[in-house]
């Protein structure tokens, strides 16, 4: 019996493990579909056919590299909620397909005629599409159901503990199954808190471990860990059982950090202490930025004329629109859009949140809006280093002091550059309420506080979808 418990434990894997698998075995359908796109391109191929001197000699080398790039198209994918959804992954993997034929379209036309192959990549995106979409369902389908799922144990029924409760009944399929309760309060023992039993105090933690297959223990104690909690909280990881904390399982299953039940000294460990090993990286922003900027720039210029004229038979002069907003260290610049608005929206002065379908935007702004092509003059203000390629959104200062009043740690979105996108804008739309911006910040927060180059392709490959799904307002 106990055999059996450990091959189950085996097969609930972690989040991380489970965005390994996926890597892994789309990586396997991309080299399917790769070699049944070389053997088609092969028959078709009739002075060679399908030979090692087809394979040698007709076939580029880039070519080759086609599953490496299927695995970045399909970067939306290896987020462990929209991995669990049908509708996500169809949407997600019909896109990546989609992205990978209009670029290799746009790329095919611009090049000497007949001089890239169609066939092989035509069948390489079709038979991969179909591969990877198969092996997604099958994901589905079998990591969803209860014997794959993990058992964890809440340890904390206070108010953390009530949170994480949410947060996981929230998500859909749920990232656990959450058996019941541990809390040291002796009135609550036996009860039950958000529908889950309180099974005792810390003392009975092992023995539920034991009795219900616990594969995960999620410390939410809010107050002063007691020294023998400590202890048999040691016990059960010797025993193989994963204890994390609460604000870590916030973060991996949301991607935010939970504001609202961070201690006060945490923006001083989270962030202040990690600037001292942060110079290399800094320093290759500022790189990617300038070059970012450059491109940027010269898409701006290729936009201008068609932009500029839509605009000024739409709605007149001006062009462009400039408005104060604040940048790192609250230092307040110039950012610089095309305009999307009545140039009286706002005539008596006083700053509004944007909301879904303005009435203040004219026909071709709520176009450049709902697609993000308004902010391309942005790249201006990067390559004068006061916005960053991927930051938090920059806010107006009225709207800082105002948020600053009724949200905790607002401030401290700006320790870092603002940027044109970021892990915020890729996660949530527009914030319209306190709450909203609450929930916003803690997309931010988020990514200040594990900002590196990896995070940051992220939010680079996610953008265009943002964009293509029209969601701007």
């Amino acid at each position: 019996m106990k055999e059996n418990n450990n091959k189950q434990k085996v097969l609930r894997l972690r989040i991380s493990e489970r965005r390994t698998l996926l890597v892994v075995v789309d990586f396997i359908m991309a080299l399917l579909g790769l070699t049944f796109s070389l053997f088609v391109w092969g028959q078709n191929a009739e002075w060679l056919g399908f030979s090692f001197k087809f394979l040698t000699s007709r076939v580029p080398s880039w070519f080759y590299l086609l599953p490496f790039f299927w695995l970045v198209l399909m970067v939306e994918l290896y987020d462990h909620h929209r991995a669990s959804n049908i509708k996500d992954t169809i949407w997600g993997v019909g896109t990546a397909a989609l992205i990978g034929l209009i670029f290799y379209s746009l790329v095919y036309i611009l090049s000497t005629p007949s001089s890239l192959p169609r066939i092989g990549v035509a069948v390489f995106v079709g038979s991969t599409f179909v591969l990877t979409l198969l092996w997604r369902l099958i994901y589905i389908r079998v990591f969803t159901t209860p014997s794959f799922m993990r058992r964890a144990l809440l340890m904390g029924g206070g108010r953390s503990g009530k949170r994480m409760i949410d947060v996981i009944s929230e998500i859909d399929p749920s990232p656990f199954t959450i058996v019941g309760i541990i809390d040291d309060d002796p009135d609550k023992k036996g009860s039950e808190i958000e529908g889950y039993k309180v099974f005792g105090g810390s003392e009975k933690l092992i023995e539920i471990i034991q009795q219900e297959d616990i594969t995960d223990v999620i410390v939410a104690i809010s107050g002063e860990m007691q020294g023998q909690t400590f202890q048999i909280l040691l016990d059960a990881q010797e025993m193989g059982v994963e204890i994390t904390r609460m604000p870590v399982v916030y973060e991996d299953l949301l991607g935010r950090v939970p504001i609202q039940l961070l201690e006060a000294d945490w923006l001083l460990r989270s962030f202040l202490d990690e600037y001292r090993v942060n110079g290399f990286y800094e320093m290759g922003k500022r790189i990617s930025d300038i070059l970012g900027g450059v491109f940027g720039v010269f898409i701006l210029l290729l936009m201008l004329p068609f932009v500029g004229l839509a605009i000024i038979i739409d709605s007149g002069f001006p062009i462009f629109y400039t408005q104060t907003r604040l940048g790192k260290g609250a230092y307040p610049y110039e950012m610089i859009k095309f305009r999307t608005m009545r140039q009286d929206a706002e005539a008596d002065g006083r700053p509004r949140w944007a909301k879904e379908d303005d009435k203040r935007a004219t026909r071709v702004g709520r176009m450049l809006r709902k697609s993000h092509l308004d902010e391309i003059p942005q790249f201006i203000n990067v390559l004068r280093g006061e916005m960053s390629l991927i930051g938090p959104r920059s806010e107006r200062p009225k709207l800082v002091e105002h948020f600053q009043k009724y949200v905790p740690f607002y401030r401290a979105r700006l320790l870092v550059k603002p940027g044109i996108t970021g892990w915020a804008q890729i996660n949530f739309t527009y914030a319209a309420t306190i709450e909203e911006t609450i929930t916003k910040l803690e997309y931010d927060l988020y990514y200040i506080k594990h900002r590196n180059f990896v995070l940051d392709l992220i939010v680079i490959l996610r953008t265009p979808r943002t964009m293509l799904g029209m969601q701007g307002q």
